[in-house]
């Protein structure tokens, strides 16, 4: 099972990437941009196993969500845009990385 502080590290490792509370201390968001900051993950806290909500392309987001059960539309997020996704093995570390990494990519493209 992959811990928060896993997650949370591998997520900080994102060029200019910070963590902010600005929705109470239940819900870790993480942002990039300098002045423009957004948000492109939240991490419920205490959640085990870990739930992570990330930006995705809509077309990815609708497959990923048919193939995969941990998979879901995001948790008070933009349904379109945003996946939650529960850190259970059936997603491989490498995949949640890799989603992680589409997430950062698609809010810091110009």
């Amino acid at each position: 099972m992959t811990s928060h502080k896993t997650v949370e590290d591998y997520v900080l490792s994102m060029p200019n990437a910070r963590l902010d509370y600005p929705f109470g201390k239940d819900v870790a968001v993480y942002k990039t941009g300098g002045k423009e900051d957004k948000m492109f993950a939240l991490i419920a806290e205490k959640s085990n196993p870990v739930r992570i909500s990330l930006k995705c392309d809509p077309k990815l987001s609708e497959t990923l969500r048919e193939r995969y059960e941990s998979v879901m539309p995001g948790y008070h997020l933009n349904k379109k845009h945003w996946n939650t996704i529960v850190i259970s093995g059936q997603l491989s570390w490498d995949e949640v990385k890799d989603l992680i990494r589409h997430s950062y990519d698609l809010v810091t493209k110009n």
